[in-house]
């Protein structure tokens, strides 16, 4: 079962990480500086997931597939990893399509 875990940085800010049933790292989120923002980001997850129009495709320079999640503002909500090929990439799209809206909140930001 998909989880989000939601923590604070060493600077203050807080980050969530969408986490897979296995728990590899599905989607990662931008850094902000009130908790709320962060919540707010998770519930944006939430929402846009099973949207396949809002995932951007990308390859970088390096030739790694990877995706990034954008709200329906085109505001990137999260980035994935790096894949190494489009299969591996579409299977973890797949899962934040799957996972994002019933996934558990793990609130380690204290």
């Amino acid at each position: 079962m998909a989880k989000f875990q939601l923590k604070k940085a060493v600077n203050g800010e807080f980050h969530f990480t969408l986490l897979g049933a296995d728990d590899q790292a599905l989607l990662q989120s931008e850094m902000y500086k009130q908790k709320s923002s962060a919540e707010n980001g998770i519930e944006s997850v939430r929402k846009n997931a099973v949207d396949d129009g809002r995932y951007e495709r990308k390859q970088s320079t390096n030739g790694k597939d990877y995706y990034v999640l954008k709200a329906g503002n085109g505001q990137v909500i999260g980035q994935s990893k790096m894949f190494d090929g489009a299969a591996s990439m579409e299977a973890a799209i797949a899962a934040v399509k799957s996972g994002a809206a019933s996934a558990a909140l793990e609130d380690m930001a204290g």
